[in-house]
């Protein structure tokens, strides 16, 4: 039977997952949680076939979740079909309630409040689902955001414990990884995308300076 979160110390958790490298760091978080215990999210976006290239790998029936916001670009869309056919994927979508998101596309509401778009299309729908689960994981990696790099590979956020295998991984050995692995790219890299999000809301730029452009708004609200 697993421990569950509240039976482990998180000082011990993070100690002991430091010292790991990415893929035993998934290995080993199925030896402490059930797979039904477990919340994993893609965005399908940059940064997100390196995640699911290792889950696909080592632990290959866990389910992903992705939040469609209604907003992504076409290319994102035609992304996520093909990592999950190339990685064979248990994909499931998940969205906000329709009347919700058409009141954001009436109001514009990324315009005025980007915050309040974001709780509405991508926070609120999953808020359901963290009560279901124990740990969730994310892609994070520190060199992303200021925000980021105060973060540590388990953080107990919002009721739920959260996992970032990647968080110490440095933009160089993320680069060596898709290379030898020969990683498919998302199609708007290739014109001058780093961080890509929703229609309204990104613009080219490195990193994540073409997210919310001329907005000091740097994270959707999901990791917060």
């Amino acid at each position: 039977m697993s421990e569950t979160s509240t039976e482990l110390d998180l000082k011990e958790l993070n100690a002991k997952f430091r010292l790991l490298q990415p893929e035993q760091r998934i290995t080993e978080l199925y030896r402490i949680f059930a797979r039904e215990e477990v919340m994993l999210t893609s965005s399908f976006a940059a940064t997100s076939a390196y995640l699911l290239h290792l889950f696909s790998v080592y632990q290959p029936e866990q389910e992903v979740l992705f939040i469609n916001t209604g907003y992504h670009f076409e290319e994102t869309l035609v992304y996520k079909e093909y990592l999950t056919k190339v990685y064979n994927l248990q994909v499931r979508e998940v969205k906000a309630e329709d009347w919700k998101h058409e009141f954001t596309t009436t109001d514009q509401t990324w315009t005025k409040d980007p915050d309040y778009c974001c709780t509405i299309n991508k926070v609120e729908p999953l808020e359901k689902l963290k009560e279901e689960h124990k740990v969730w994981v994310s892609g994070l990696m520190s060199w992303q955001s200021d925000h980021r790099s105060t973060l540590d590979i388990f953080e107990e956020r919002g009721g739920i414990l959260k996992f970032y295998p990647l968080l110490d991984v440095s933009r160089e050995q993320r680069e060596a990884y898709i290379k030898d692995h020969l990683l498919p790219f998302h199609p708007l890299q290739s014109k001058g995308y780093f961080s890509i999000g929703c229609t309204h809301c990104t613009k080219p730029g490195k990193g994540r300076k073409g997210r919310w452009n001329n907005s000091p708004k740097t994270e959707c609200g999901l990791h917060l």
